[in-house]
């Protein structure tokens, strides 16, 4: 079923210039790009955008990391593009993740982990509305 997600590259992977490898992976795994842009979050927009954590231990933290600089956000159109992209992300914990996942070749620490993306079908619909209008997207 072709599907769409949010993909995000948080302020760590743009910070080491990770860009281009994780838009290549993305494009190596049939996942197509129908909309991106780069932007830095202010506070209330990371706490807008992870309102669901609101209350939990990494709240505080999460919300502060991903206002620290410009992430790369990012629409992704694909044939069950949800579990396909989280499959090439890895688990949350870089430790755990499986080899060849963005998160193992590339994070080094479970916050600052790289990516993100959505978890599910309302997630991905809530998280893409977030950040973009249906006029900016290209699929």
């Amino acid at each position: 079923m072709k599907e769409t997600t949010l993909a995000i590259i948080k302020p760590d992977g743009v910070a080491r210039k990770l860009i281009g490898n994780v838009v290549g992976r993305l494009e190596k795994a049939d996942l197509k790009i129908i909309a991106m842009k780069m932007m830095t979050m202010t506070g209330e927009q990371a706490k807008g955008f992870y309102k669901v954590h609101e209350g939990r231990p990494f709240y505080e933290s999460v919300t502060r990391f991903m206002s620290s600089g410009p992430c790369v956000v990012m629409v992704l159109e694909g044939e069950e593009a949800i579990a396909k992209y989280r499959r090439l992300m890895g688990a949350t914990d870089f430790r755990k993740a499986e080899e060849g996942t963005l998160r193992k070749d590339f994070a080094t620490d479970i916050e600052k982990n790289i990516v993100h993306g959505s978890d599910g079908p309302e997630t991905a619909a809530f998280e893409i509305g977030y950040f973009f209008s249906t006029l900016e997207l290209a699929g």
